[in-house]
């Protein structure tokens, strides 16, 4: 008897979003799983007169929890070369796109995607979720005031022979989150749900053609079977990439989705974090400095993270172990923190100075102002070059803690906050070469 073993370094993941497959490179370290809810009962009784107390117990399945999986990819702008859609470009105009900007896409509540353009067809509120254009692309969260998103499927290819699909259903974005690590690349760390976790292998069909309706041979199970809308084809001529069936024609190819794996080889995308840089414009709270460069903060270190709180639902029937129906969003939350040496302008020992200490003291000083409304940008890559901006135009800001060192540092967290309650303009993405 032979042993099948797979290797992490072996898994290839895609994403599966309106009729398109993104082959989303991915790092080490990804995680994906499914429990199930349980209940218990017990017996509890006084002693009896033969001098026995029963005492057991006896689990029930009820329902099965929502899967949960995530991942890393790191950030990758580039522009498309203008191929046509279909044959693995990101756009059939010379644009700016990201490897990873799919997931962005899900995230901010887009519902389709049409040449080159993530955008919200049914009930719109102002059109396009990502806006690519020649210099760079700019993402918003004008469409994510959503009680549910549009739902992906993600797929694990794992194995080099006699692979397994791992087929997350129902998949949405719930947080992503950015760290800076000064030696590190720009990375970001994605994480969501989906309703369940399949072992997909039985409906996988591994050939180098594009199958048809007639019986085939599962590569997985050696067991034959008919083809069905929704089945996996692995291209064995092309590093068997993953297309999903969307239509079965009688006595010819099926249809199948197109696919998005465009930069992936590129070396020259990549973001290092050292030449991350930070913007800080108090001009919208008076007591602090005003300009578009007004404290001037080199960070040492940061967080950035966006969060839909997504829950789902599901419900529970007795002798029945039900699995999730759907999703709904929470708040949105987005926050964030970054540190910074503590330093002094020698020239400006009045208070009037702009570095760390100032900012410290500025911001202690405001003891009328229930919420301050600072504009941040962080511009992770640096200015000008290659980088992805993230800025805040009105973001909460509370006061630097003393972190004791070697050398004395300064902690700051802050919460992006929308101009008004019910508004999405807390924070904004723009991808730029």
């Amino acid at each position: 008897m032979a042993t099948q073993l797979y290797f992490s370094r072996d898994t290839k993941c895609y994403i599966e979003f309106k009729d398109v497959v993104w082959e989303m490179p991915i790092l080490d370290g990804f995680s994906f799983s499914q429990a199930n809810n349980t209940s218990e009962i017990s017996l509890t009784e006084m002693e009896s007169s033969g001098g026995v107390s029963r005492r057991g117990r006896r689990a029930f399945n009820d329902s099965l929890a929502a899967g949960e999986w995530s991942f890393s990819t790191y950030v990758r702008p580039f522009q498309a070369d203008g191929a046509a859609l279909g044959t693995g470009s990101a756009d059939a105009a010379e644009e700016v796109h990201a490897v990873e900007e799919v997931l962005w896409a899900m995230m901010a509540g887009a519902d389709t995607y049409t040449a080159g353009a993530y955008t919200r067809t049914a009930n719109a509120v102002s059109g396009p979720v990502i806006t690519p254009a020649t210099n760079q692309s700019t993402l918003t969260f004008a469409e994510s005031n959503r009680s549910t998103f549009e739902t992906a499927n993600i797929y694990f290819v794992m194995g080099d022979a006699n692979r397994t699909v791992i087929k997350l259903k129902d998949a949405v974005v719930n947080e992503a989150s950015i760290d800076f690590e000064i030696d590190g690349i720009a990375t970001i760390n994605w994480s969501g749900q989906c309703s369940e976790v399949l072992d997909f292998s039985g409906s996988v069909i591994e050939d180098s053609a594009i199958p048809v309706d007639t019986d085939v041979t599962r590569d997985s199970t050696g067991a034959s079977d008919t083809v069905a809308v929704g089945d996996v084809w692995l291209d064995s001529n092309d590093s068997y990439r993953l297309y999903v069936l969307t239509a079965i024609n009688s006595g010819a190819d099926s249809g199948h989705t197109t696919y998005v794996n465009e930069a992936l080889t590129d070396s020259d995308n990549f973001i290092r974090n050292r030449l991350t840089q930070l913007s800080i414009n108090g001009a919208n709270t008076t007591g602090l400095l005003s300009g578009a460069d007004a404290y001037k903060l080199t960070l040492t270190g940061g967080n950035i993270t966006i969060s839909n709180n997504v829950t789902y639902i599901t419900p529970e029937e007795l002798g029945v172990v039900n699995v999730p129906i759907g999703h709904v969003t929470g708040g949105r939350a987005v926050s964030g923190s970054f540190t910074c040496y503590l330093a002094l302008d020698t020239t400006a020992m009045d208070g009037s100075g702009d570095l760390s200490r100032d900012f410290f003291e500025d911001l202690r000083n405001l003891t009328t102002t229930v919420t301050n409304s600072v504009h941040q940008t962080f511009m992770i890559g640096g200015a000008p070059g290659r980088r992805l901006e993230i800025d805040y135009p009105t973001a909460h800001v509370q006061i630097p803690t003393h972190s004791i060192e070697d050398v004395i540092s300064l902690e700051t967290n802050f919460m992006a906050l929308p101009s008004t309650i019910d508004g999405t303009n807390e924070v904004s993405l723009t991808y730029k070469i």
